[in-house]
């Protein structure tokens, strides 16, 4: 089901689909295109195009994978960059949208996908990956699937893009998630005035309560990170798949945790939880010190997490996109 942003070599992928941005004709082209045909096998892959004929722009259609380590082939016609104009960013979703679901109705698991258009086609590289990243997520929000973005050539998002300033002008601060609480802590009054004295009656019922309190505060401290995300999932009337799937996590993976009260996450499925479950700062350090794990005020992945999170902004989606362009490694998937 999730979503994974990497660097490298297309045919060299395993996945039941690969994704080859195609030209109208099916022909054997250039990048992407020529590598998938050498990879696959010129003369097959050729004659298997042939007996289609044509792709037009925003289909998608398939043929066996032949020597690539997949199941298929999904061949998709990208627009040709025209200045923005000319529907071009309709036709370019429509490729990830008709190659998504042509592997849906194939009962395929998984999909890798270069950065349509973005080549020889001309469509501008940050745009593109946007597209991708939204027609992409979209899709997984109303279907489980792996899907992997392969970008071969340079990256299409980078830190020192405008939209980062605000996040780069935090990350320069260095400053820590807690500067909240710590200043409310300092403003607080070392000392009160006593209270006058309460009568033995009066006491005995605010003990009870206060001994109810404390056991249930006690049972909550000793919950494993498992127990504590299933009752979160519970206060917040929330259903498991929309938990995982908004986590950026494989359903798989999500059951083990479930299923297991001892199991003990990785620091970035533990935080790709907590966006999940739209928690604030305070309840994200509790649950990740529950599988193991603290917020550092200088680690960079750390604080980039902390910015959307004091943001408010619980899109997985948008943080990996941030985290990929300050070279991070990303939530969930």
């Amino acid at each position: 089901m999730p979503l994974q942003i990497i660097h490298g070599d297309i045919t060299k992928l395993s996945a039941d689909a690969i994704v080859n941005a195609a030209n109208a004709t099916l022909q054997q082209g250039g990048g992407v295109c020529g590598a998938i045909f050498a990879a696959a096998g010129e003369r097959e892959l050729a004659a298997a195009c042939d007996r289609i004929g044509h792709c037009a722009v925003g289909e998608a259609v398939a043929t066996d994978a032949f020597r690539l380590n997949a199941k298929a082939i999904l061949h998709t016609l990208g627009p040709v960059w025209r200045g923005g104009e000319s529907g071009e960013e309709i036709q370019l979703r429509a490729c990830y949208r008709n190659c998504l679901q042509l592997a849906g109705s194939m009962h395929l698991n998984s999909v890798a996908f270069p950065l349509i258009s973005s080549g020889i086609f001309g469509y501008p590289k940050e745009q593109a990956f946007s597209v991708a990243v939204s027609e992409i997520s979209a899709f997984l929000s109303r279907q489980e699937m792996n899907v992997f973005l392969v970008l071969y050539s340079e990256k299409p998002v980078d830190a020192s893009d405008a939209r980062y300033r605000p996040l780069n002008d935090y990350l320069r601060k260095g400053v820590f998630a807690n500067e909240e609480s710590e200043t409310a802590y300092a403003a607080a009054p070392v000392c009160a005035a006593p209270a006058p004295p309460a009568s033995k009656k009066a006491i005995l019922n605010p003990m009870r309560a206060f001994s109810s309190s404390l056991i249930r505060a006690l049972e909550q401290k000793q919950e494993t990170f498992s127990q504590r995300l299933l009752r979160y999932i519970r206060e917040r009337d929330l259903i498991e798949p929309e938990v995982y799937q908004r986590a950026n996590l494989d359903r798989r993976l999500f059951s083990k945790i479930r299923g297991n009260p001892s199991y003990q996450p990785s620091k970035n499925t533990a935080l790709a939880l907590c966006v999940a479950l739209r928690l604030n700062l305070e309840e994200t350090e509790d649950l990740l010190r529950r599988a193991g794990y603290a917020l550092s005020p200088s680690s960079r992945f750390d604080l980039i997490v902390i910015y959307y999170i004091k943001k408010g902004n619980y899109n997985i989606y948008e943080i990996n996109e941030a985290l990929y362009a300050f070279d991070e490694s990303q939530l969930g998937a």
